[in-house]
């Protein structure tokens, strides 16, 4: 082991030592859930989410302090033509969201989700990733460090998003990093990239990829190289969220793909995350077959901004509720039947 004491080395060291689930919670969730007033399996995957929340959280299921943490980066990458929105427009959203403009902003009334956002150095974009590492090593690991701090003031379910002129381009290239294929494959419209802007696009992922060849082993030097700011931040986030038993729901295809450079690191390591829906965004539904996940929505939304992650924040409110709140087959003195109500 090197003894170097280089900016991932806590990061990697972490990676290696993730707690992992409750049992005893999780035992203690499925005996409740065998004596609700209902056909055993009934409540389909909300039952599955209420034991997912046990077996993370480390106690009933419960979701009091939900909270929805935007992530705001940007791209050197985007002086390529890869978008057809100026930068100037990641930095219009954020105070949009602090304003309560935006979408988000909405659906966090409507669900009852506290709602923060982070501003990462918005006036100094990346490097360019066709040519240059997004970030040095330091620079990755504060960020990583910095997107830690955004359960600082506690929450029971966090809720990543994020907001970032040119980041599916940044996400594409991730996943074409990670998994292989095309950039053809994995590069989608964004924001609206069509036409010559979108060969603009597909040709900034593939050189992106072919610049730093020799470094993608890594999953942590991907994050540096071809990540941003947004990517670190989530990723940080995530890892916070483990060691502090908070269940994570990922937003999009831009989150998602933050995580996906976490699993490949360990692959435990978003066993605590859920992912909230399936984007509209092409290459979404590849991403999050690779992680070996399902997710709870499919609405055909594709802005970003934690949007898909808070919608399905309600479901899984819905799951606690129902999980702490429906009567036991004794209580409300209901016959269960000839049949066993347990879990198969």
């Amino acid at each position: 082991m090197s003894m170097s004491g280089l900016p991932f080395d806590d990061f990697r060291a972490l990676l290696r030592e993730l707690p992992g689930p409750d049992t005893h919670a999780l035992v203690a969730a499925k005996e409740r859930n065998a004596q609700l007033t209902k056909p055993a399996g009934s409540l389909g995957r909300l039952e599955e989410i209420a034991m997912w929340l046990a077996a993370w959280s480390g106690r009933s299921p419960a979701v009091t302090r939900p909270l929805v943490a935007i992530f705001a980066g940007n791209h050197g990458v985007t002086r390529h033509g890869i978008t057809p929105y100026p930068t100037s427009v990641t930095q219009q959203m954020v105070e949009n969201f602090a304003a309560g403009g935006a979408a988000i902003n909405q659906i966090c009334v409507t669900n009852d989700l506290g709602l923060k956002i982070f501003d990462l150095a918005l006036d100094y974009p990346t490097g360019d990733i066709t040519c240059e590492p997004a970030l040095s090593e330091r620079d990755c690991a504060a960020t990583m460090a910095f997107g830690m701090e955004a359960i600082a003031g506690g929450t029971d379910l966090l809720c990543v998003g994020e907001m970032g002129i040119g980041n599916t381009t940044i996400a594409a290239a991730i996943n074409l990093a990670l998994y292989g294929g095309t950039a053809e494959e994995w590069t989608g419209p964004g924001t609206g990239s069509e036409g010559e802007v979108m060969a603009r696009k597909i040709a900034a992922v593939k050189a992106a990829v072919e610049f730093h060849k020799d470094h993608l082993s890594d999953p942590l030097e991907i994050m540096r190289r071809l990540g941003g700011r947004e990517i670190a931040a989530i990723a940080g986030a995530i890892l916070a969220a483990r060691v502090q038993r908070i269940p994570v729901l990922i937003d999009g295809y831009v989150a998602t793909a933050a995580a996906a450079l976490l699993k490949a690191a360990n692959p435990s390591a978003l066993d605590h995350c859920l992912i909230g829906h399936v984007s509209g965004e092409p290459g979404h539904l590849a991403a999050v077959e690779k992680l070996g996940k399902t997710p709870l929505l499919a609405l055909g939304m594709r802005l970003g901004e934690g949007t898909g992650a808070a919608l399905a924040a309600g479901i899984v409110k819905a799951a606690a509720a129902c999980h702490s709140g429906m009567a036991t087959f004794e209580a409300a003195g209901v016959d269960t039947g000839t049949h066993s109500h347990t879990e198969h």
